[in-house]
């Protein structure tokens, strides 16, 4: 089993994206999902255990290392950039979108009241929003969503973990 958790850890290293499990499962065959689970537990508890930099997460429907956010400051100066900010425009698009979703251009303008093309577009530059499919009414709008990027940069393994209204208001306080 020893080997396996050093299998499932460089496996969870190499992969450029957040790994699922079903994945993990597909490469080791044999290892059944309890057990594959089981050593992503063990490996995220030791990694925070050692409090080293790095952490194992489950994110965007998978796991991924990670540094952790303390050392953020330190990581964009090694790199030599800037985070890039979403303005405050932006961040209502992406709520509407991420809580409404699917939706149109049109529905999102309704709620926010503005013009939100530029948004949307930054959005969907930045790949935090993707088109995923056109509404059956006349005309047939586009509908947009969220994406696993989105996922990945605000720490979510899925849209259930976003606050509900209850805790917006609760935080609010």
């Amino acid at each position: 089993m020893d080997d396996m958790r050093s299998v499932v850890e460089a496996l969870v290293f190499a992969s450029d994206a957040p790994v699922s499990v079903d994945r993990l499962k597909d490469v080791l065959g044999e290892v059944d999902r309890k057990a594959i689970l089981e050593i992503l537990q063990d490996i995220e508890l030791e990694y925070r255990q050692r409090r080293g930099g790095l952490c194992l997460m489950e994110v965007a429907g998978g796991y991924q290392f990670r540094t952790k956010a303390e050392f953020s400051p330190w990581i964009r100066k090694l790199r030599g950039i800037r985070p890039v900010p979403l303005s405050p425009a932006a961040m209502e698009t992406l709520s509407v979108v991420a809580y409404r979703q699917p939706v149109t251009r049109q529905e999102i303008e309704k709620i926010r009241g503005v013009d939100v093309s530029g948004s949307l577009k930054g959005l969907l530059e930045k790949k935090l929003v993707r088109i995923v499919g056109r509404k059956n009414v006349p005309g047939k709008p586009i509908m947009y969503g969220t994406t696993k990027r989105f996922l990945e940069v605000f720490d979510l393994k899925d849209l259930s973990e976003l606050p509900t209204l209850r805790e917006i208001t609760e935080m609010e306080e």
